[in-house]
């Protein structure tokens, strides 16, 4: 019988108490918790479960306006709870660290990454700053950021949402912590760059015997990653048990009801054969001042559909999406709405052809104002486009409310902060609908959402497309979603377009050789998912994983 290895965090009837409506509510009911040296807890639930509230407790942390109310929360012995501020200080950063689930409302957008990254190695005293330098570097190599030896030198706003997120991960891993905590850290990142970064996290923790708690709302993830999963449910413990055991057998009526979601999949629409595209993206080549960045793209998308466009982390998903919409001039190439060629650059265009191409963005905690109501939020787009003021405006918000299915009279006057991830998400959809498009780029709008969540906006996405017959351009890198919710798919892997066509037919072999790599990298719910396919791709470490 294996020895069980030592206790480094144990919480007991911890109590979490949140601010609302001029008094102190309970959030967190009495969760207990137990976390040995070099083991893994996956944490899942919906949104509102308290996982994340739970696991910076574990850092002896609570947010604004939350407060540790009752309980125990020991960590390798010290009582964190009664924990001087200062001594907490000295353990936050250095031996428990944290991951965000947003790199890019985590990064300090004024200084490098690596500077960032070296600040707390050298302010502990762990390592000199070129040493911190170096071991920065190895650790972007080990996460598969490209030119390990100089990202670091870049700032936040000039790498890609996935190459932040990694470069994140690195960070927390900089004072090779006993203690981490991630929270949803493959979130922004598609699916063979999760791969990668799944393995360097599994093999950071089983080298320095690292513990760690992953918060995540994909089952398939924690699959691979834990050695018990937590179920949660609106602060309360719903069940605990080892990975294998919860995914053959869980116990309770609402983790069966976690295993089962996703069943929204809508018809596909066939492509219509006597009317012109609402958007064509006629051979645009696009670059970042010397470095050519779209080479060749080239697809419509036509009223009443939904085209989505897949690919890693790099492949030109949104910089096609900043062509389209004006903000990044094609250097040939053309984009036109409706026939008619739009002009590069968004300053030259009418305000009506401004109006008809909206976006909703992927990270609604950085998209909305969080000092700005949210009758604010969504009526100045209807000002500026409609021309709504008064009573007209008003009305208008208070039926885009009602149409994202939120009732006018509890949300007109609340801000950003007050709402939960879903909700931001809504209230994104409905800024979008304001200008009264025809055309929508949805970014990633489901990946930072559990999956109920998500299944609830993919639904509501479906329903504003059949009344409103607009065309969406999905960009995410879910496979899952696109199965739900296109009807054409295109693939883009640097810059190029390397196969598109109907959803039907693109995920029915053969596929082109990316294609097949894409989908055979969706993780599964199986815990030996993730090392089969490493050994069948003849990968035996993270190391032989970031040079191939």
């Amino acid at each position: 019988m294996t020895e069980k290895k030592e206790i480094l965090l144990k919480i007991r009837d911890l109590r979490i108490e949140g601010y609302s409506d001029e008094k102190w509510i309970e959030i967190v009911h009495g969760v207990d918790l137990t976390l040995r040296r070099g083991e893994v807890m996956g944490l899942i639930g919906e949104s509102g479960a308290g996982k994340s509230t739970i696991g910076l407790a574990a850092m002896g942390f609570a947010r604004d306006g939350c407060r540790i109310s009752g309980g125990s929360v020991e960590f390798d012995g010290l009582e964190l709870t009664t924990t001087a501020e200062e001594d907490l200080r000295a353990l936050r950063g250095n031996r428990i660290a944290y991951v965000a689930q947003s790199a890019a409302a985590s990064f300090n957008p004024a200084h490098k990454l690596i500077d960032q990254h070296t600040e707390a190695p050298v302010y502990y005293r762990i390592r000199k700053r070129m040493e911190a330098q170096e071991d920065a570097m190895e650790l972007y190599e080990r996460l598969r950021l490209p030119n390990p030896r100089e990202i670091g030198f870049r700032y936040p706003h000039q790498v890609s949402g996935g190459q932040l997120q990694r470069a994140m991960t690195a960070m927390a891993m900089a004072c090779r912590p006993d203690l981490i905590i991630f929270d949803e850290p493959t979130t922004a990142l598609d699916v063979t760059t999760q791969i990668e970064v799944l393995a360097a996290i599994r093999d950071i923790v089983d080298q320095f015997n690292t513990a760690a708690i992953y918060i995540t709302h994909d089952l398939a993830v924690v699959a691979q990653m834990a050695d018990t999963i937590k179920v949660l449910l609106k602060g309360n413990e719903v069940e605990e048990a080892p990975t294998a055991e919860m995914l053959e057998n869980p116990k309770e009526e609402y983790t069966k009801s976690l295993w089962a979601v996703r069943s929204f999949k809508r018809p596909q629409k066939p492509r219509p054969t006597s009317e012109e595209p609402v958007v064509s993206v006629q051979n645009v080549d696009a670059a970042y001042g010397p470095v050519k960045v779209l080479d060749d793209v080239s697809f419509d998308v036509y009223s009443g559909m939904t085209v989505a466009v897949v690919g890693e982390s790099g492949s030109g998903k949104s910089t096609t999406a900043r062509v389209i919409t004006g903000l990044l001039p094609p250097t040939t190439g053309r984009v036109l709405f409706k026939g008619e060629e739009l002009p590069p650059n968004y300053r030259s265009r009418t305000k009506d052809q401004l109006r008809q191409a909206q976006m909703i963005y992927q990270m609604a905690d950085t998209a909305l104002n969080p000092k700005v109501q949210i009758h604010e939020i969504i009526g100045r787009p209807a000002q500026f486009y409609g021309g709504l003021k008064g009573a007209a405006l008003k009305s208008r918000i208070d039926e885009l409310l009602d149409l994202i299915e939120l009732e006018p009279a509890k949300y007109f006057h609340r801000y950003p902060p007050e709402l939960s991830g879903g909700q931001k998400q809504r209230i994104g959809i409905a800024r979008a609908l304001a200008a009264e498009p025809t055309f929508i780029i949805c970014d990633e709008v489901t990946s930072a959402l559990d999956q109920l969540v998500a299944e609830g906006i993919l639904k509501l996405l479906d329903r504003l497309q059949k009344e409103l017959n607009l065309a969406y351009m999905f960009i995410t890198h879910d496979l899952a979603t696109v199965r739900s919710i296109a009807d054409e798919v295109v693939v883009m892997k640097q810059g190029k377009v390397v196969e598109q066509g109907p959803k039907d037919v693109m995920f029915t072999p053969p596929h082109h050789p990316y294609t097949d790599l894409l989908l055979s990298s969706v993780p599964e719910m199986d815990p030996n998912w993730l090392t089969t396919l490493l050994e069948e791709r003849g990968v035996d470490n993270i190391g032989e994983a970031a040079d191939k």
